[in-house]
This record gives structure tokens, C-alpha cells and sequence, in this order.
């Protein structure tokens, strides 16, 4: 018997048994396809977050030598050398000052989520005026009542 014959014979049972099989092989190998493409990506992302964390500590550890380096450099200018760091403390303290303000004028920028509170407020005003559903003495709803569901 050939091929063909086999598939003519299987009834729609088995075609449809066959079919489930096959996607349902489909769909698991979907899913472990995503798994490998996901853990790769949190592997890229951990590698990544420690080579920025690197950078940063490293950037932490050259700071206190460059600002040597820099009030040594304005000493050899010809300022002492308590002037010459005292202008490398200010030059800090004024990009602080610098970063402080701009901080200051985005934080002024951001808002209350007025959409959501709009929502909320609209929603408790719809909700004031609902009534509960009639509960007999001990705590049961009558016999006749039907809770109704949202589909929200």
C-alpha cells in the first residue's frame, strides 16, 4: 500500500488527531525557541551590566586623581598649591550647583497622572450611586438572585 492510499484511508479522526499532534509539536517548539532567544538576551544584558558597573567604579577611582592632577597642574602655573585646589573644589561645587538646577527644573515639569485620576474620580462617582444586591438576614443572596459578571 502506498502513501497516498494510507492518507486516503485515515479517517477524520485520526487527521484531526495527527493535526493536534503537529501543532501542539509547534506551538512547544515555539516556546522553547523564545526561551533560547530570551536567556541569550538576559545573558547580553547581565554581560552588559557589569561592564557599565565596571566602568563606573572605574570612573569612581579616576576622579580623585584627575582633580590632583588638575590642582598640581594649576600649581605648576604659579598659584599655591591650597589656591590651586580650592579652585578644583569650587569648579566641583559649581557643576553641582549646574547639575542641581537642572534637576530642579524637570522635577517641576512632572505631573500628577491626570488621566488616572480623572478615571478614578469618574469611576467613584459611578459607584456612589450603585446600590447592593439584597442579602437575606443570614448573609445569603434569595433564592432568584444571579450575580451579574463584567466583562471589563
Amino acid at each position: 500500500m502506498s502513501a497516498a492510499e494510507q492518507d486516503g484511508d485515515r479517517s477524520l479522526g485520526k487527521l484531526v488527531a495527527a493535526a493536534t499532534a503537529d501543532l501542539s509539536a509547534l506551538v512547544h517548539d515555539e516556546i522553547a525557541l523564545a526561551k533560547a532567544e530570551i536567556r541569550q538576551d538576559v545573558k547580553r544584558a547581565g554581560i552588559g551590566g557589569g561592564a557599565i558597573t565596571a566602568a563606573g567604579v572605574l570612573a569612581l577611582f579616576a576622579l580623585p586623581v584627575l582633580s590632583f592632577a588638575a590642582a598640581y597642574g594649576i600649581h605648576n602655573l604659579g598659584l599655591g598649591l591650597a589656591w590651586a585646589f580650592l579652585i578644583v573644589g569650587a569648579a566641583y561645587l559649581v557643576l553641582a550647583a549646574l547639575l542641581g538646577l537642572f534637576a530642579v527644573a524637570k522635577f517641576k515639569k512632572v505631573k500628577p497622572p491626570q488621566k488616572s485620576i480623572a478615571s478614578a474620580k469618574e469611576t467613584a462617582a459611578v459607584l456612589q450611586g450603585v446600590k447592593p444586591h439584597p442579602r437575606t438576614a443570614n448573609g445569603t443572596r434569595p433564592a432568584g438572585a444571579t450575580v451579574t459578571r463584567s466583562t471589563v
